[in-house]
């Protein structure tokens, strides 16, 4: 099948030489901006772990400086820029946005499907903040971040893959040359030397690219909202597995070491959930057999279930998410925060 729409992503190729041509050669005008902008994206459809790399960033940075993170808000229902606070809800922002928001307090938040707009509106604010994190805004062209870090998933690294529709790249593999840093994510916890020269060798950087290596750590299963309290034993007989997100393979591993079964409902990713969809999970979880059984979500899909006018049919089921934080593997960590700390540093106007 994949033959046959190649020329379908040999027509959207030239779209974006053209596009890619008018910003190089000065038509279309790139904007930079007088404080330190890193921008986390992919040049892949989703899946390859911004959120938990832009929240890494945040932690690395957050002690010393005043942090903004500017998002475009995808699947929102509002327009325009929109600077979150404690009762904006991921339907306003997005659930991504509304992650940050939760976890880092601290943190400005905003939105804006227009990047520029969304900084200069970011630069108004009192006080103002030390440094912008652009959430996925690799091909959004109209800005020039000062750093562009660029993830690309282990299982799928984007040199050995196809433009949309025949593969997932949403943007031309010469695009890449433009970070400085690359970041292999979700690779296995185990990582030998001669994985990473295979790696390596597939992705083929550019001189100038410095390329890290990534992991996910799963954390302690926690509560959502008013559930049900429940004592975890060691193994669990059942987990059902609720799911609105783009990859959950690795996931859906990693949990299946923790039950004797697990039962997946998958959803489109960044879906909202509708009263006859939470309704099905009710009904598949009462069915399941056994009483040694809980749900489990992700992070972002808690947020959206949570705020659902229909989380009400779960209140008293035992519903958990999952957290995850990013590691590097061996001195790959000091060597990424050093690069970072250096970068923000230097183009700091407190420097």
């Amino acid at each position: 099948m994949r033959y046959h729409l190649f020329p379908l992503a040999l027509a959207y190729s030239a779209v974006l030489r053209i596009r890619h041509l008018l910003f190089d050669i000065g038509i279309v005008r790139s904007h930079s901006f007088d404080l330190p902008v890193i921008g986390i994206g992919n040049i892949s459809l989703g899946g390859t772990g911004k959120t938990p790399h832009t929240e890494y960033l945040v932690r690395l940075l957050q002690s010393d400086y005043r942090i903004a993170i500017l998002s475009r808000g995808y699947k929102r229902r509002t327009k325009g820029f929109l600077l979150a606070d404690a009762h904006t809800t991921a339907r306003d922002i997005g659930d991504e946005p509304r992650q940050y928001v939760k976890k880092f307090p601290d943190v400005l938040v905003a939105v804006d499907e227009k990047r520029v707009r969304g900084i200069r509106c970011l630069l108004k604010h009192t006080p103002q903040p030390d440094l912008i994190l652009l959430d996925d805004a690799y091909q959004h062209r109209r800005v020039k971040p000062g750093l562009e870090i660029l993830l690309t998933e282990y299982s799928r690294v984007f040199s050995k893959d196809y433009l949309v529709p025949a593969g997932r790249l949403r943007d031309l593999k010469s695009a890449a040359v433009r970070a400085p840093v690359v970041v292999i994510t979700k690779t296995p916890k185990v990582f030998s030397h001669f994985l990473q020269v295979d790696l390596m060798d597939k992705l083929k950087p550019v001189s100038h690219q410095l390329v890290f290596f990534s992991y996910i750590e799963y954390g302690t299963i926690r509560p959502v909202r008013n559930t049900k309290p429940v004592t975890l034993p060691r193994k669990l007989a059942n987990i059902l597995l609720v799911t609105g997100i783009a990859n959950t393979r690795d996931l859906v591993t990693y949990l299946q070491t923790k039950c004797s079964f697990l039962t997946h409902k998958e959803y489109p990713d960044h879906h909202q959930f509708t009263e006859k969809d939470i309704l099905d999970i009710v009904h598949t979880f009462t069915y399941t057999i056994g009483s040694n059984k809980i749900i489990v979500t992700t992070e972002k899909d808690a947020a959206r279930l949570e705020e659902s006018p229909y989380f009400r049919h779960l209140k008293d089921l035992p519903v958990f998410y999952i957290p995850i934080e990013v590691k590097f593997h061996q001195t790959g960590e000091v060597s990424f925060d050093d690069y970072i700390l250096d970068y923000v540093t230097s183009h700091s106007k407190n420097h």
